[in-house]
C-alpha cells in the first residue's frame, strides 16, 4: 500500500507552495503550544528540496518555535486553571504533566534544553515551566539553543543531501512508514506487557 508515498509527494507539493514560509512558521509556533505536528514536518523537505534556503528556513523555524514556547510559557504562568488544565485534562495528559512537572523539579532548566532539541512533546514542557514559574529569561534561552540546535542540524542534513535525497527517499518512503507504524505498535504493546 503506498499510503506513506502520497503523503510525502503532497508534503513536496506544500514546500513549493507561495506561503510555505507562512505555514513553516505557523506550524513552528504552533507547535510549541498545542499543535501536535512537529516543524521537522516541513522544514525537512523544505531544506532538502531547496538547500539555498536551508538556514534562513532553519532561523525561521527556530524564532517561531521560541515565541510559540514563550506563549505555552505565558498560558501556564497565567491561565493554568481557566485554560491549560481543562485542555490538559481533555486530551488525557494527566500523567504526562505530572511526569514533566516531576521532571523540572529534579532537573530543572536542563530538561527544558533536552524537550527543546528531543522529539518529546514540547509544548508539555514549555507550558509546564510558565505553571512552575521557572525564571522566564532562562527558559527562552534555552528554548533557543536546544530549538536552534535541532533545527539547524535537521536543516544541514537534508541540505547536504538535497534534491537527490528526495529522489532516494521517496524510493523508501513506504518501507520507512509502514516500519515506523509496526515498531510503534509493537512498542505500544510490549509497554502495555512491562507495566
Amino acid at each position: 500500500m503506498k499510503l506513506f508515498s502520497a503523503l510525502y509527494d503532497r508534503v513536496l507539493s506544500w514546500t513549493k507552495h507561495p506561503k510555505a514560509d507562512w505555514l513553516l512558521g505557523l506550524i513552528s509556533f504552533t507547535e510549541s503550544v498545542i499543535f501536535p505536528i512537529p516543524p521537522d514536518v516541513m522544514l525537512a523537505p523544505m531544506a532538502m528540496t531547496q538547500p539555498q534556503r536551508a538556514w534562513r528556513l532553519a532561523a525561521l523555524t527556530t524564532l517561531c518555535s521560541v515565541a510559540g514556547g514563550a506563549l505555552g510559557y505565558l498560558l501556564g504562568y497565567w491561565a493554568y486553571d481557566a485554560a491549560v488544565l481543562p485542555m490538559v485534562e481533555a486530551l488525557g495528559y494527566q500523567d504526562k504533566l505530572a511526569r514533566v512537572s516531576d521532571w523540572f523539579t529534579e532537573y530543572g532548566i536542563w530538561i527544558v534544553f533536552i524537550a527543546g532539541f528531543s522529539p518529546i512533546p514540547y509544548k508539555l514542557f514549555t507550558v509546564t515551566a510558565g505553571v512552575m514559574q521557572m525564571m522566564f529569561l532562562p527558559f527562552i534561552i534555552a528554548s533557543a539553543v536546544s530549538r536552534g540546535l535541532r533545527f539547524y542540524l535537521v536543516a544541514w542534513l537534508l541540505k547536504t543531501g538535497g534534491p537527490a535525497m528526495a529522489l532516494k527517499l521517496r524510493r523508501y518512503v513506504d518501507f520507512i512508514g509502514w516500519s515506523v507504524v509496526v515498531v510503534a505498535v509493537l512498542g505500544y504493546f510490549i509497554y502495555q506487557w512491562v507495566n
